[in-house]
């Protein structure tokens, strides 16, 4: 009998080259984009990719000004082998989704996970959200996980040998995870505003969509669906609509106590690690999934955030 594609992959994926029970890191050798990387959440995701053996993270957010070096610096530390390169360029953009593309083919020959984590907030109510605000809304939440789903993959089934930068390994099979980072605001109502609600329902539109698009290409992809996360910000910081979660102090510790499983805000690297799992061959049979990372909340109470 002839073994089939999906067949073939499968019993690659439990090779060395793919292990998560590796002694040098669960996700040794791959190359990585992470989106919003000099974001909160986006820090701790680049950080738990590399603690996990990555040999590059592209760390890609929209401008030039960013502290991409402190970001590197900061990782290396810790993990020197994995190569951080901050890469600033506009996350809507087609063509620039492209050119980074080549970019990571033409360095390391490979990709392997991509992750979506961008957010903006908008306005908090409907009488302050303009067509502008929902369209920027609809841009900024699930544009960048078009253009993953979209380009990625035929990237992510490239193979190659060994490389000679450190961390290297081979990828003898097609191989890569898809991540978009969003919000529980894509589950249900009353998180922010509209505006923030629609268009996080769009990016887990990507992900249910992606299954069926990325069949027969060794590619998964996943959504993330962020709770309460203390990213440092309150109500009375400014920018607040061009946040990426709502602020986790907008409710008091009392009704976090009431209204969350944990009782508490999660933290940055929380959602982190959950990225680090379907990043890796841990997850190999998962695809189309939204994981909650909210302490419960939502199973509690569907109302996490009055407005």
């Amino acid at each position: 009998m002839t073994d089939t594609y999906g067949t073939r992959t499968a019993q690659e994926m439990d090779s060395e080259h793919f292990s998560p029970y590796r002694a040098d890191g669960k996700l040794y050798g791959f190359v990585c984009v992470v989106t919003g990387a000099t974001q909160p959440v986006g820090k701790a995701i680049v950080t738990e990719l590399a603690a996990h053996g990555a040999a590059c993270i592209y760390a890609c957010s929209s401008t030039p000004s960013e502290p991409y070096t402190q970001l590197a610096e900061d990782v290396n530390k810790q993990y020197p082998n994995t190569k951080v390169i901050g890469y600033p360029y506009k996350i809507t953009s087609e063509e620039d989704t492209l050119a980074l593309i080549d970019d990571v083919l033409n360095s390391w020959g490979r990709l392997d996970v991509w992750t979506s984590s961008t957010g903006l907030l908008g306005p908090p109510s409907i009488t302050g959200t303009s067509p502008a605000d929902l369209y920027k809304a609809f841009e900024q939440n699930s544009m960048p996980a078009f253009f993953a789903l979209k380009y990625a993959p035929a990237a992510m089934q490239k193979t190659t040998p060994k490389g000679s930068y450190p961390n290297a390994a081979p990828k003898p099979a097609p191989y890569g995870s898809i991540i978009v980072v969003s919000s529980v605001a894509g589950t249900y109502g009353g998180c922010w505003g509209p505006a923030f609600t629609m268009s996080s329902h769009a990016a887990l539109g990507v992900v249910r969509a992606g299954v069926a698009v990325l069949k027969g290409t060794g590619v998964r992809i996943n959504a993330i669906t962020a709770g309460q996360i203390d990213v440092g910000v309150d109500l009375k910081g400014a920018g607040l609509e061009g946040g990426q979660f709502p602020p986790a102090r907008i409710q008091s510790e009392e009704v976090q106590k009431r209204v969350i499983g944990l009782e508490r805000a999660g933290r940055p690297e929380e959602v982190g690690r959950v990225v680090g799992f379907l990043a890796s061959s841990f997850s190999t049979y998962i695809t189309g999934a939204e994981m909650r990372v909210d302490g419960g909340a939502s199973v509690m109470n569907p109302l996490t955030v009055p407005v």
